[in-house]
């Protein structure tokens, strides 16, 4: 746009602008433009129309544009000011201005624009949201290799569908700096039934009382007999796992019937898992050595109660540990498995509640979540309501996309009414880990997807 066909803009409180949107421009939400008025330069944001006069754009101030940079802890009113497109320079100076480091994508408002992440701010919980067929796996492996590669978070991924299992491979034509980088990496493939350190196991002894009798289904009142006979194991039982319990409750039953915690653990099969340790390697002691990044193949257990043993093990020592502030970002696809509010099993509730405990007061401790899933109503309300940053890829439902927008009230509404017409792979991220509210295409991914869509077969 010229200086003749140039929009007129001001701002009455220094924060947000309106801009007449005069003929021939071309500004639409999600927009980077320069403000000049008052004597300044402002780099801004167009966010939305007005409904009240659609003829008009509203957005907001980022920060004052000088030779020396971007200030964006400074920004003032004007009463009248006209509105420029905006350069690559000034682009890459917002990036580095806010620190954003990690490329995952292209700008689709500023076409060959990079987009870039802010590596920092995943020390707040993420929610990437997307329906089935959006992409939303094969992009969140994106920004997970950006992670990896470019940070020192380690990063543990609960993988129900074995969509991360081949993140220390990188595809036969990856190269520059990042792949570079995750070839360095230590990435742990945590799997049932695999070798040595490579097992995805827990320690029944290592969980506290409640997960214990969460695993066995024991409530302290309605099965009290059973329940004080595991408080009083508890305190003589330091070593081995399960298995050798039973000796020791037939003992306190101290006649020859058997005990009725022993018909329970025998009649829930219990001691069939294959998720238990014994003296073996369990999934705590692989990550308290913090990997660069460990992956837990949770599908290959017989059982589903047996994913949440290992969530509930894992969850459950990091957060008796908190106060060691080791950080870590918990990386959890398919989040309803584990988070939703309709999970209604002793064990399933044990794990969903110690979630909602880190994303209410993890942060300050280092636990970050990111949490991945197809519908904001599949995740606990107050889990969602603890996320800063937003992730959200094609969605055609509007009362999904109604929800979204009373949970993330950073995220433009106009943006967000765009996700039903994103294509595969688009995505609109907002919140702190991103400079400004931005609508992505996704990279291309350097490590192999390690599940994907099966196709109908052709004659």
């Amino acid at each position: 746009m010229d200086a003749a066909t140039s929009p007129i803009a001001r701002s009455d409180d220094g924060r947000s602008f309106l801009v007449g949107d005069a003929s021939g421009s071309n500004l639409t939400a999600g927009s980077l433009v320069i403000v000049s008025g008052g004597g300044e330069r402002q780099l801004a944001l167009v966010e939305e129309r007005t409904e009240s006069q659609p003829a008009l754009l509203r957005g907001r101030l980022i920060g004052v544009l000088s030779d020396g940079g971007l200030d964006t802890a400074r920004s003032h009113p004007f009463e009248q000011g006209t509105v420029e497109e905006v350069d690559a320079a000034t682009i890459e100076m917002l990036h580095a201005t806010t620190g954003a480091l990690l490329e995952v994508g292209t700008n689709l408002t500023d076409p060959g624009g990079a987009a870039k992440l802010l590596p920092h701010r995943f020390n707040r919980h993420t929610f990437w949201c997307g329906q089935s067929g959006s992409g939303k796996t094969y992009a969140l492996g994106v920004v997970l290799e950006q992670l990896v590669a470019h940070t020192a978070l380690p990063v543990v991924i609960f993988d129900p569908n074995s969509d991360f299992v081949r993140l220390g491979e990188l595809n036969p034509d990856a190269s520059g700096p990042a792949a570079e980088a995750l070839a360095q990496r230590d990435i742990r493939v945590l799997r049932p039934r695999g070798e040595g350190d490579a097992g995805l196991r827990a320690r029944f002894l290592d969980m506290n009382l409640p997960s214990k009798a969460a695993v066995l289904r024991l409530d302290p009142i309605a099965d009290r007999d059973e329940y004080n006979t595991l408080i009083h194991l508890q305190e003589v039982v330091r070593v081995g796992d399960i298995g050798q319990m039973l000796p020791m409750i037939q003992a306190a039953q101290g006649s020859g019937d058997t005990h009725p915690l022993a018909d329970r653990i025998e009649n829930l099969r219990v001691l069939d898992w294959e998720v238990w340790a014994g003296d073996q390697t369990a999934v705590t002691d692989v990550v308290a050595q913090r990997p660069d990044a460990t992956v837990l193949d949770l599908g290959g257990f017989s059982t589903p109660e047996q994913q949440l043993v290992v969530a509930l093990s894992l969850l459950d020592d990091l957060w008796e540990r908190r106060e060691e502030r080791r950080p870590v970002l918990l990386v959890i696809d398919e989040a309803h498995n584990l988070c939703s509010p309709r999970l209604d099993s002793p064990l399933a509730i044990a794990v969903r509640e110690r979630i909602v405990q880190i994303a209410a007061e993890g942060r300050k401790f280092g636990l970050w979540l990111l949490l991945s899933t197809q519908r904001p109503s599949k995740v606990h309300p107050g889990i969602l309501s603890q996320c800063d940053n937003l992730a959200l890829m094609k969605m055609t439902s509007p009362v999904d996309l109604g929800e979204v927008g009373t949970y993330f009230g950073y995220a433009p509404a106009s943006l967000l009414a765009r996700s039903p017409w994103f294509r595969q792979g688009e995505a609109l991220f907002a919140g702190g880990f991103v400079p400004t509210p931005s609508l992505v295409k996704m990279n291309a991914r350097l490590t192999p997807e390690g599940g994907s869509d099966v196709k109908v077969p052709l004659r």
